[in-house]
């Protein structure tokens, strides 16, 4: 007998547990009230990283003549063609995905879902029509949505989200971030390389202070050296518009910041409400997410929740393999997810790529540790591509010389990353991923000196008190 599936959302969890169980044989039905590839492809991976691009080429050209190529330093920024440039990409990569589902045989369907029961599912259309959809198996990957903060007046013009800036309303002449994050670290540099006056406030002591903390204070000094103001330490209480359309500020520590725009990016709620998860009998945790276990199950039989709205890794990829884990046991099988090896990019300038236990993490834990480092200046290859700034550093066990934690600043970090994840995966030792001969002049050779430098024999790295 073909099982039923109906999925809640078609984000990069839901539409890859769409296609992934309809390959398992089930008849599958996929449920969006706005686009396939949700938050990730339409207004978050895929939106930013398309802008992102257009600042590192502007960024390339203005800089030109270092490279000997006259005559084009004086370029800027035209941001109504980035903004069609990126919609474009969306809308590729949009279509590619229809296609997918379409090649596999889910059916989409357009409209607002909500649990009725744990086999019932009800879509509200577009149109107003209603139509109830009875599963055998259920899975909710509704997603998330930016953060607000109470007291700010949004209006998706002057006080924006995360949401709002990737349309590219227009750059204004001075922009102030609240947040320090990921998202905030990234539109920081985007706004400031098309010209923006950016100023940054972070409640916590650094930027990006999730990360390891050389990572953060490498981040910090591109910053700077980018004319981004970071205030770290102290947190916005309130915004308010002045007479003249801008608005005003007020920090903790009594400055006040007076800016054409305000963009804050605090973090991401959970879209758990209003789906019928009371109906059903789904549990939620104090933050709104959806409890679930190893295995992606909720605690009602035969419902299963991925992605943002699980509270658990807030990362596109992490969605898609959780989406892989409960297409599979919703059609019988016995898949797990693992949270240990899953690799984060962050596309500041440069880029960060992290994978496994900060060191701070480790000492934290009681893990003996040894770190080896690497300057991306140490590579011929950073200084050919003129992507002088950055890091290689690897966190290995002191006793059993197994990598725990890669984490890499630089030009391609976010590419680079993946070879420390399948180290960590693979139970690898730093001696190994050393023995590794890795290709010249390439990136990637910093990842050979880092994995030397734990034992303190990389080639490229001088004598201590010898430099």
């Amino acid at each position: 007998m073909q099982i039923q599936l109906t999925i809640i959302g078609g984000g990069p969890g839901g539409y890859v547990a769409a296609i992934r169980a309809a390959q398992l044989g089930a008849r599958v039905t996929l449920v969006e009230k706005e686009e396939v590839g949700g938050t990730c492809l339409n207004k978050g991976c895929i939106p930013t990283k398309t802008v992102i691009a257009s600042a590192e080429v502007l960024e390339k050209v203005r800089h030109a003549a270092e490279y000997g190529i006259d005559g084009a330093g004086g370029s800027v920024v035209n941001i109504e063609k980035v903004r069609e440039r990126k919609n474009k990409v969306v809308s590729t990569q949009v279509k590619g995905v229809r296609a997918l589902l379409k090649s596999w045989g889910v059916q989409l369907v357009e409209g607002r879902a909500s649990l009725v029961s744990p086999g019932l599912v009800r879509v509200a259309g577009k149109d107003g029509s209603t139509t109830d959809l009875a599963s055998d198996r259920t899975i909710i990957a509704t997603g998330s949505r930016p953060a607000l903060l109470p007291g700010f007046p949004f209006d998706g013009k002057t006080v924006i989200t995360s949401d709002d800036a990737v349309t590219l309303p227009g750059i204004p002449r001075s922009l102030l971030i609240v947040g320090a994050g990921v998202i905030g670290s990234e539109f920081a540099f985007i706004y400031r390389t098309f010209g923006a006056d950016v100023t940054v406030v972070e409640m916590m002591p650094r930027a990006l202070a999730g990360e390891d903390e050389e990572i953060s204070a490498l981040i910090e000094r591109e910053m700077k050296k980018a004319k981004i103001r970071l205030i770290a330490g102290v947190i916005v209480e309130k915004t308010e518009r002045n007479e003249d359309g801008s608005l005003t500020a007020r920090l903790s520590n009594g400055q006040d910041i007076r800016t054409d725009q305000v963009l804050v990016s605090i973090g991401r709620s959970m879209n758990s409400e209003n789906i019928g998860l009371e109906a059903a009998g789904v549990s939620t945790g104090r933050r709104g997410e959806i409890i679930v276990n190893e295995r992606m199950e909720t605690n009602v039989p035969g419902v299963y929740a991925i992605g943002d709205v699980t509270g658990k890794v807030m990362l596109a990829h992490a969605a898609s393999e959780q989406g892989l884990v409960a297409a599979a046991n919703a059609l019988g099988g016995a898949m797990t997810m693992d949270y240990s090896v899953i690799p984060s990019g962050i596309f500041t300038m440069p880029e960060i790529g992290t994978v496994g236990l900060r060191e701070n993490q480790a000492v934290e834990q009681g893990i003996p540790c040894r770190v080896g480092r690497f300057p991306f200046r140490g590579l011929g290859k950073s200084h050919a591509m003129g992507e002088i700034a950055g890091l290689v550093k690897i966190v290995a066990h002191a006793e059993t010389d197994r990598i725990l934690g890669v984490h890499i600043c630089g030009a391609h970090a976010t590419d680079l990353i993946h070879e420390g994840a399948l180290a960590i995966k693979k139970g690898i030792t730093a001696k190994e991923l050393a023995d590794l001969v890795h290709a010249h002049p390439t990136l990637a050779e910093g990842l050979r000196e880092a994995a030397e430098d734990v034992h303190k024999n990389a080639i490229h790295v001088p004598k201590a008190g010898k430099a």
